[in-house]
């Protein structure tokens, strides 16, 4: 059969919200990581390069080296409930989805999906077609948009759909990186670090890297990483010697979006910074690029380098400031979905 049915042919008036982040293997073992790593690596918008090229350099070396030592990191951070990742998701999808019934009515269902891995998003996409879901939201969780994540889950989207013999409407959030309530919850989570320990001396905003050819190509990530920084600091009355915009996670030898995280924290202990903090705004819940890479290998050069005080301040995750944040991101980009007379009651 050409195409699978795709929504219930007699669906009600119903919307349905996808949050998207980008996955994580199923457990701490090599055998999983090699299996994540392989579906994710294997994207096109993840690497650019010749195929056949780049598939040698992948079966070849990648899959047979990096699969473990990844495992080892997953290790350290996982948890009786899983991957972080996983388990936050979770709970900031119920928690959305508690949000949009208690203000929208039950016509409104919340789902999640990892981009690699699973659920993944056919899987979630068919799940709210299953249950009544006519139209669909759906939310990169990347506030910055990039080439290499956001529109790759246009990509699954747009796969998934081709298969469908009955179409939702759909929507996809395409960036939300200067939206009013996802700053305010950023400003709030750094306030509150500081309000139960000491200010450091400079605040690090780190976002993850990309090639530097991307942006030089067009991709407006670079761009949208500063506004959101910029907008941060002034938020929190902060003058130019008191933060610094940093890129972490880079590959390979080609040059990436500067300046480094790791050099960045380096640089700032050998020039006499003895206390930094640390915010990634680019990720909306914690994993292992924060807990693991920022938390603590990032940390441990800091200090290595002369540093004494290194303290990372947490994702976004499920607080409520967060929910609503991104429940306004979604009523905005709908607003005929979701009525605004129907929206938050007045004082909550």
């Amino acid at each position: 059969m050409r195409y699978q049915r795709g929504l219930l042919r007699e669906a009600a008036d119903r919307t349905g919200v996808l949050l998207v982040n980008l996955g994580t293997p199923e457990a701490p073992t090599v055998s999983a990581v090699r299996r994540y790593l392989g579906e994710f690596l294997h994207d096109h918008r993840v690497v650019e390069l010749t195929r056949w090229i780049w598939c040698l350099i992948l079966h070849g070396i990648i899959l047979r080296t990096r699969p473990r030592r990844s495992a080892a990191a997953y290790t350290k951070i996982w948890s009786e409930t899983g991957s972080p990742l996983m388990s936050l998701m979770s709970t900031l999808a119920e928690r959305l989805d508690t949000h949009f019934k208690q203000h929208y009515g039950s016509n409104t269902c919340v789902a999640m999906a990892m981009r690699y891995g699973q659920p993944s998003v056919k899987q979630s996409l068919q799940s709210l077609a299953d249950s009544g879901m006519t139209r669909m939201v759906v939310v990169p969780l990347y506030p910055q948009y990039s080439c290499s994540t956001t529109a790759s889950v246009y990509d699954a989207v747009g796969e998934t759909l081709r298969g469908w013999r009955n179409l939702p409407a759909v929507h996809i959030v395409r960036d939300y990186h200067l939206a009013e309530g996802y700053l305010d919850a950023l400003t709030a989570s750094v306030q509150e670090h500081w309000d139960r320990h000491a200010r450091a001396e400079k605040l690090v905003i780190s976002f993850h890297g990309t090639p530097q050819r991307y942006a030089d190509q067009g991709d407006p990530y670079h761009l949208q990483c500063e506004r959101t920084a910029t907008a941060l600091a002034q938020r929190l009355g902060l003058t130019p010697e008191h933060w610094v915009l940093s890129f972490q996670s880079r590959v390979g030898r080609a040059p990436w979006l500067r300046p480094y995280t790791d050099e960045t924290l380096r640089s700032l202990a050998q020039q006499g910074t003895r206390h930094v903090d640390l915010i990634c705004p680019g990720f909306a819940v914690d994993c292992l690029e924060t807990l693991e890479e920022i938390a603590k290998e990032n940390a441990d050069i800091f200090r290595e380098a002369g540093g004494q005080g290194f303290a990372y301040i947490s994702c976004l995750n499920d607080r409520t400031d967060h929910v609503k944040a991104l429940a306004e991101v979604i009523r905005v980009e709908a607003p005929n979905w979701f009525p605004e007379n129907t929206g938050l009651p007045a004082g909550s």
